[in-house]
């Protein structure tokens, strides 16, 4: 009897589909990616095909059976290793590898103990599918191709390829409006363009990076470095060391806008506990103080904080340039003898926390597994902030003090959704839901804050703490002016949407007496100079772009990432200038002095970042960490601009 013949791609076929179904199996078993809908699940399942499709399709290209047999089994045990090192690695750090991961050896420190345990006997089912495709390689006899139509094949095959990968971003830009810019998380990533994709991405992104950090060398921070010195203020001799000494907690206050202070909304205060903090005997409340942040959202905010640069014009810097480094306000802290600390109930690698915290020298990230969630109080990625901020306080009760710690909330956070018993006053009545919505969930921010406050009192860390909160980006966006409109009874102009941008910014010392409204203009790269000099810390040194917001010599000059800027006289929005008491459009003129300078302050900022240059400043003496021939080159350069100085 003849062996039955199959159709001439029946190997190719088996391959693409046996892999195909062995990721999405794996995705559903060896994976906490959560799943809100059918259509992130349809994504799920489909996502893994485009890139199967290409990469066994190459085997087309090949002219023998022998040939084409041997491609696909090379490309499903790639395929397997890629995954099955996923696996493994999520297995022990809850998390996907990246590029930058396999040149940070020093993650895998604790890695090694337990890699006996992360190995099981049935992970030989993860390479499943390249047995199968071996078997059928082995024993299927497959028709020839015929050559004649092989050209005609390729084309149809790869226009497939192209239509399927088109197909699946299609979808995930739907469900996830600009993934690939906006969304940096890597469990996102995985759900919505698949595993494969997603390594392809990253290995495109961390290139991109290491390539322009490679060209770069220390006399490129020379020029930095003057600007930045030629714009330090002095700090404040009453405020310097206020608070030193103490333990320094810092709250991000999400998606709170200054707005919603001292507002009402539908006759009910929204913010009552905060409106008390303003008018407090203990409080430094800034009202003119404005988020800078960019794409990356809750992280450049951090990243503000911690470093007093801008974040990038594209991209999160948390997710691109976690391997630099950085003279962070945590390392700082640690060096003067402060224990330090990030609490935030959400996954440990949203936003690269995990991988960016160690290049910040922060000692311990208390991530989701730190803390219980009880029935109920889970919301959006993490946990519901009362809850959080009581588990908090327990964990910083057992810190060593003093301490340096941040908490991160969650609640406020898009698209504002409740349960039924957090809803303390009754939605507002515009035509967006997300804002009616973001009213509530304020409000139950505020009342989390005068928990945390109770707590701190009931554990005894109150009084000898300072406590920094600050918004860290704007709740309600510009696809909601209509509705800002309603509430705030004025058209939302480029004016207004950029007095919009104003985030609380609070400085409690308990005991001081030393509290009033400060009226100076301030943005979020202030918060590091500001924070340290109330410590104690000099920061004459420091490559830094804020100042001290509490300096008689502080610069009233805010630059927005996308390049919009607020000075005290004027707001530049929309490439138009205006009055910033009036509202009313001004001569371009008046900005015109500005506009370059904050380019040129973005630009400086942006290119530390890039080229990673602070590996070549020496934080303890504020030098350039030159090379001989970068200090020839230098030398050279100056000389060339200034022929007449010889020394």
């Amino acid at each position: 009897m003849l062996k039955k013949e199959w159709p001439k791609h029946s190997i190719l076929a088996i391959a693409i589909v046996a892999t195909w179904l062995k990721t999405y199996v794996t995705y559903k078993t060896s994976f906490s990616i959560t799943i809100d809908n059918a259509l992130q699940e349809f994504i799920l399942f489909i996502n893994p095909l485009s890139l199967l499709l290409f990469a066994y399709g190459i085997s087309l290209f090949f002219k023998t059976e022998k040939a084409k047999n041997r491609s696909i089994m090379a490309v499903a045990v790639i395929a397997s290793i890629i995954l099955y090192a996923n696996v493994a690695f999520y297995r022990f750090f809850s998390d996907f590898i990246t590029l930058p991961v396999l040149f940070q050896t020093n993650n895998f420190g604790d890695l090694g103990s337990s890699a006996a345990e992360s190995i099981y006997a049935t992970d030989v089912l993860f390479f499943l599918d390249v047995i199968v495709i071996f078997l059928a390689i082995k024993f299927l006899k497959v028709k020839p191709s015929s050559m004649n139509t092989a050209s005609v094949q390729r084309k149809s095959y790869m226009i497939l390829t192209a239509a399927v990968l088109f197909f699946n971003l299609g979808l995930a830009e739907a469900e996830r409006p600009q993934l690939l810019t906006r969304s940096f998380d890597r469990e996102m990533l995985v759900k919505n363009i698949g595993m494969y994709n997603y390594h392809i991405y990253d290995i495109y992104i961390q290139s991109k990076s290491q390539a322009q950090r490679a060209l770069a060398d220390g006399s490129e921070l020379v020029e930095v470095n003057n600007y930045v010195r030629s714009n330090q203020p002095e700090p404040s001799p009453e405020m310097f060391a206020a608070a030193e000494g103490r333990n320094l907690i810092v709250v991000t206050l999400e998606s709170m806008q200054s707005f919603l202070i001292n507002n009402e909304m539908n006759g009910e205060e929204i913010t009552p506990f905060l409106n008390g903090l303003t008018q407090d005997k203990d409080t430094v409340y800034f009202p003119n103080f404005y988020h800078q942040t960019g794409l990356g959202k809750t992280s450049d905010s951090e990243f503000l904080l911690e470093n007093s640069l801008y974040p990038l014009s594209g991209g999160a810097v948390f997710f691109t340039h976690s391997g630099n480094t950085f003279n962070s306000m945590a390392e700082r802290l640690g060096e003067n003898g402060y224990y330090t600390a990030v609490q935030h109930a959400n996954t440990k690698s949203f936003w690269n926390r995990d991988m960016m915290y160690q290049s910040f020298n922060i000692e311990k990230f208390h991530d989701i597994e730190s803390y219980t969630i009880g029935e109920g109080e889970a919301v959006n990625w993490g946990m519901k902030d009362i809850p959080f901020m009581e588990q908090s306080v327990d964990q910083m009760a057992e810190m060593p003090q003093p301490f340096y710690s941040r908490l991160l909330t969650l609640t406020n956070h898009h698209p504002f959704y409740l349960d039924e018993e957090d809803k303390l006053i009754e939605e507002f009545d515009s035509d967006s839901g997300t804002l009616n919505r973001y009213f509530q969930t304020a409000r139950y921010l505020d009342e989390s804050v005068e928990a945390l406050f109770e707590d701190l009192k009931e554990q005894g860390l109150y009084e000898n703490s300072v406590i920094v909160m600050y918004g860290d980006h704007y709740g309600i966006s510009e696809n909601h002016n209509e509705a800002m409109a309603q509430y705030l009874g004025k058209e939302v102009t480029p004016y207004e949407s950029a007095q919009l941008q104003k985030v609380p910014f609070f400085v409690h010392i308990p005991g001081s007496g030393k509290g009033y409204v400060e009226e100076e203009i301030g943005g979020q790269i202030d918060m590091r100079p500001t924070i340290m000099h109330l410590m104690g810390i000099e920061t004459e040194k420091d490559l830094q772009f804020g100042g001290d917001l509490f300096s008689d010599e502080h610069e009233e000059f805010v630059i927005f990432r996308d390049g919009r800027f607020i000075t005290d006289e004027n707001v530049y929005a929309g490439n138009v200038c205006y009055d910033i008491d009036t509202g009313e459009e001004t001569d371009i003129a008046e900005c015109e002095p500005h506009i370059e300078r904050a380019q040129q302050e973005l630009d400086y900022s942006e290119s530390i970042i890039n080229g990673d240059l602070l590996r070549f400043y020496d934080q303890e003496n504020g030098q350039l960490i030159l090379t001989k021939e970068e200090q020839e080159k230098l030398e050279k350069e100056q000389l060339e601009e200034n022929p007449n100085n010889k020394e």
